[in-house]
């Protein structure tokens, strides 16, 4: 089994609030995929004194641990059951009910032996790929957002009216009822031999500069590794940086970003 992992922030002023991570049981069989993109609010009140840095850890914590040890909760049972332990730590010191409150973007797989199933969730718009025998790639996405009009997200008040809403998208902060509405589902093991988690800082790389498809990206990422892939992200970063004297750019310019990549 090999196992790649690299996280990178977008700006050395800011903290990186990607949380990545890969726990393999001691029986030698299977293995878990955690992958979380904190939402960075905007300036003023978000209602917790902690960040987001503090809640991807909390949560990517408890995610790492439940999917690991309890083998008998689904990856929706998991996810809210993680997001309810997270809350019950700052539940008396902030407010959660607050739309801002720290919130994250979230990527579980899970697989055990060569008879059983490779689990998957994917919640908002981070992205996991699968990578069969054949060479083919399967992305799993959650494309709530990006089926939202561009004018609906066009300042924050917009947003916070769509965040965590019905005919909006979703993320996972403080409501553990929110694992409902994660993409999940599982493939048979034998059609996976890799599995690929990439924040949007590094998904960029297929679904924002257009170097490549899912496939291109997955051969990269066995050629070049993870930071291979984030090494790359920021070259194109640096490109547009270069046309943005000249030319406006209507999206945020550098990313944290983080990928895994695991061949089963």
């Amino acid at each position: 089994m090999r196992i790649e992992l690299a996280t990178s922030p977008g700006s050395p002023e800011r903290p990186n609030e990607d949380w990545v991570s890969v726990a393999l049981p001691a029986s030698g069989q299977g293995g878990t995929v955690v992958a979380l993109d904190g939402v960075t609010p905007p300036s003023g009140e978000a209602g917790c004194v902690h960040g987001v840095p503090w809640f991807t850890a909390r949560l990517g914590g408890s995610l790492v641990e439940l999917s690991g040890s309890r083998r008998d909760l689904t990856l929706r049972e998991v996810l809210a059951e993680a997001i309810r332990r997270t809350a019950d730590a700052h539940r008396d010191s902030c407010d959660l009910s607050h739309v801002r409150t720290p919130q994250a973007t979230v990527v579980l797989a899970r697989w055990g032996g060569p008879e059983e199933e490779v689990e998957y969730l994917v919640l908002s718009d981070s992205t996991l790929l699968l990578l069969s025998p054949d060479g083919s790639v399967s992305a799993v996405l959650d494309d709530r957002l990006d089926r939202l009009p561009r004018e609906a997200l066009r300042t924050h008040a917009s947003a916070d009216a769509l965040r965590n809403a019905e005919g909006g998208f979703f993320t996972a902060a403080a409501d553990p009822e929110v694992a409902r509405r994660a993409v999940a589902g599982s493939v048979p093991r034998e059609r996976v031999s890799a599995v690929a988690a990439l924040t949007d800082g590094a998904s960029r790389w297929v679904d924002m500069f257009g170097a490549g498809d899912w496939a291109k990206c997955v051969a990269l990422l066995r050629e070049e590794g993870a930071q291979g892939l984030i090494d790359r992200v920021r070259e194109l970063e640096a490109e547009a940086e270069a046309r943005a004297r000249t030319a406006v750019i209507r999206w945020k310019l550098h990313d944290d970003a983080s990928a895994v990549f695991a061949e089963l």
